[in-house]
């Protein structure tokens, strides 16, 4: 379904502006203040041990192992697969979804599949991003809060975050999009009830995504750990 044709590329970038473009900016500012907290919070723990200079160590490999993509991807998951949801279930519980397969269209390669195709090219897009922010987050705080250069930093991160490491954290992103796109749009396929049954959907979207995000987050960076 996914590679046969005609393929929707209209459908595609229209799905890429809305799904990943639009979601830049609270995911980004979800990360930057996390970074932010992060640096904050470190600080004062290893300050204890006389250990202030290992933020930098610390801020990074937790946002690009972990909270980076984990982040991106709850927030895609209540804007975004929210948003699927309720844009589908709408059409189902309004027999738009009928109308498509009276026409000869197929529903999934319409609606799900130019979801899924831009959820897989943005999700770790947006997790790139994300990432950098919280770091440059982290920085501010330890440049503003502890008296660290920019300099120090910046040599701290690269001296602490392999290759490797932005590898195993971006491998997660394609899992995790898939889980917002099929989940989403299964629920939303599948709504029935009118207004109350898309809302209910819409709820569960949520609910069964974040729980997937975390659990298979669990299992893909024990994966990644032997590799």
């Amino acid at each position: 379904m996914l590679l046969r044709r005609p393929y929707e590329f209209r459908l595609i970038l229209n799905e890429l502006y809305h799904l990943g473009v639009m979601s830049l900016s609270i995911v980004l500012v979800t990360l930057l203040f996390t970074g932010m907290v992060i640096a904050v919070q470190t600080s004062y723990s290893l300050a204890a041990y006389g250990a202030r200079i290992y933020v930098a160590k610390l801020v990074s490999m937790s946002i690009v192992l972990e909270l980076g993509p984990v982040l991106t991807a709850l927030m895609l998951a209540a804007r975004v697969g929210a948003g699927i949801t309720a844009d589908i279930g709408s059409m189902n519980v309004t027999e738009q979804v009928d109308a498509l397969r009276a026409l000869g269209a197929s529903p999934v390669k319409k609606l799900v599949v130019p979801r899924l195709v831009a959820l897989l090219i943005m999700v770790p897009v947006l997790t790139i991003l994300a990432i950098t922010i919280g770091v440059l987050g982290g920085m501010v705080m330890a440049v503003t809060e502890i008296g660290q250069t920019v300099e120090f930093y910046l040599q701290q991160v690269w001296s602490t975050v392999l290759v490797s490491d932005i590898f195993r954290g971006l491998g997660k992103t394609p899992f995790f999009a898939m889980f917002i796109a099929v989940i989403s749009c299964y629920n939303g396929l599948n709504a029935t009830g009118g207004a109350e049954g898309v809302g209910r959907a819409t709820r569960n979207t949520v609910v069964v995504t974040a729980i997937c995000i975390f659990i298979s987050n669990f299992f893909l960076a024990k994966l990644f750990i032997r590799l």
